[in-house]
């Protein structure tokens, strides 16, 4: 039954004329989104401001359970 399952799938993937070009294009869509958009829009804050990963460790273990006080 699985083999059956495998079958079908890697049948359909070869048979594709359209969907080769709709995958390329989901694949660079998230290529774009994951990759520049991560470089560019989303630098990396612990690195940025803490030297050791210790600091960053404290840092963000203060963040996680220390009670908000915003909103209120």
């Amino acid at each position: 039954m699985l083999k059956n399952a495998v079958d079908l799938y890697l049948n359909g993937f070869r048979s594709m004329v359209v969907g080769r070009t709709l995958w390329k294009i989901i694949l660079l869509k998230l290529f774009i989104i994951f990759a520049v958009l991560k470089l560019f829009f989303f630098p990396d804050f612990l690195a940025s401001r803490f030297d050791t990963d210790s600091q960053c460790a404290d840092y963000v273990l203060q963040q996680l359970t220390s009670p908000s006080t915003k909103g209120r």
